[in-house]
């Protein structure tokens, strides 16, 4: 039928041209093998009872099994190797109950190649050895000539049938086969996709309400001791929440319209981590960021670092009861070094690993994906240390 999408004709729904399985109609594969043994077979029967005036029991006889061989084959989608054994037999019938002068029993050859195809070959072969067998057998009884060049011939097609179906069935299986690794490489790419989503959710609004709340603890805390420094954390607070609120619709916008190939959020360069360090400040807790690079690496690179300092901070002020922390950027030959050191218990990023929870494993897949790794350790502030480790050039 025509695609609505384009004036060019399409076999199930697909340019002719379209890689892949191209399928007929199911209702053509069931009913053009019954329609075309029927053109051939039962005219020939007709004329043949008229030509040679037969009696109208033998008329009647040939004419039946040119019917019933074709519509036997309506049956051969659900019941392939049955359908094969009851045309084997009214082809045999054909040949030995009925004048010898009429087309071969093209039934028999459609039923061989799809009981073959439909997997039914021990149906098939049985089927068509026991009555070519018989046929051979009981012919000179009952008159039928059997020339040996006959013989060949016939035995020829029947293999060539069994041969038709044979390749019509491995390329069925081949077909599958490339369905199923198409349908397997769509789910992984699906289930990349949601870990990506997820992922940049649980450290955008991870992080956002994280400062959101040590803002609010701030503006509590110094209220009605200093109004300005309460007023600066509550702008804190606004600008933070309006910068988690673009992230998060920019994630959406990207499940809503489908486009896997944009990037989920806008992509946060080394550059704004200072602003990053400034909004966690707060009475009780600093950060210090000693950036020691000449000059940044990819973006892709400077995307994922700058994620993974979120984090690891994020963690820090969320479980690890930290009165300082330090962030070290630094190349070491072909690699960004990322290091993220607190002064806590230590039950802080590294009480998140015992569980392997999403916040760390989020920084491990960031820096798998560019060839990285993320490591985690007792650091010389007696808290937890981070120690990303990221190739310079790296792509994801």
């Amino acid at each position: 039928m025509p695609d609505p999408r384009s004036p060019v004709e399409t076999w199930n729904g697909r340019p002719p041209w379209a890689g892949g399985e191209r399928r007929p109609p199911a209702g053509f594969v069931l009913w053009a093998p019954v329609v075309v043994s029927l053109l051939v077979q039962l005219p020939a029967a007709i004329g043949i009872a008229f030509w040679l005036r037969l009696d109208g029991g033998t008329a009647a006889l040939q004419i039946a099994l040119a019917v019933i061989g074709p519509f036997a084959l309506l049956a051969s989608r659900r019941f392939p190797g049955p359908t094969v054994a009851v045309v084997t037999l009214a082809a045999l019938a054909d040949v030995l109950l009925t004048p010898d002068a009429g087309p071969p029993y093209a039934a028999l050859a459609f039923a061989i190649v799809l009981g073959v195809a439909r997997g039914a070959v021990v149906w098939a072969a049985a089927s068509v050895v026991t009555g070519w067998a018989a046929a051979i057998a009981l012919g000179p009884v009952l008159g039928v000539s059997w020339h040996p060049a006959r013989i060949a011939i016939t035995t020829l097609a029947l293999a060539a049938c069994f041969g038709i179906g044979w390749f019509a069935r491995a390329r069925r299986a081949r077909f599958a086969a490339m369905r199923a690794e198409a349908a397997n490489r769509r789910r992984t790419a699906e289930e990349r996709e949601r870990v990506r989503i997820a992922r940049e959710l649980h450290d955008v609004i991870g992080h956002a309400l994280s400062q959101i709340n040590v803002q609010a603890s701030v503006g509590l805390h110094l209220m009605d001791r200093d109004a300005e420094q309460a007023r600066t954390a509550l702008a804190n607070i606004k600008e933070t929440s309006k910068t988690a609120l673009d992230e998060v619709r920019s994630v959406l916008g990207v499940i809503r319209d489908g486009d896997g190939g944009a990037p989920l959020v806008p992509q946060a360069e080394l550059a704004e981590l200072p602003r990053l360090v400034r909004g966690l400040a707060s009475p009780g807790f600093s950060v210090a960021l000693d950036d020691r690079l000449d000059a940044p690496p990819g973006r892709a690179v400077q995307f994922a670092a700058y994620r993974i300092v979120q984090e690891a901070l994020t963690n820090v002020v969320r479980h690890a009861g930290a009165r300082h922390a330090d962030v070290v950027l630094e190349r070491a030959d072909d690699l960004l070094v990322v290091t993220v050191d607190d002064d806590g218990s230590g039950l802080g990023a590294a009480a998140d690993e015992a569980g392997e929870g999403r916040g760390i494993l989020g920084m491990r897949e960031r820096a798998a994906l560019l060839g990285g790794t993320v490591e985690l350790g007792r650091g010389p502030l007696g808290g937890t240390r981070v120690r990303a480790e990221l190739p310079w050039g790296g792509t994801a």
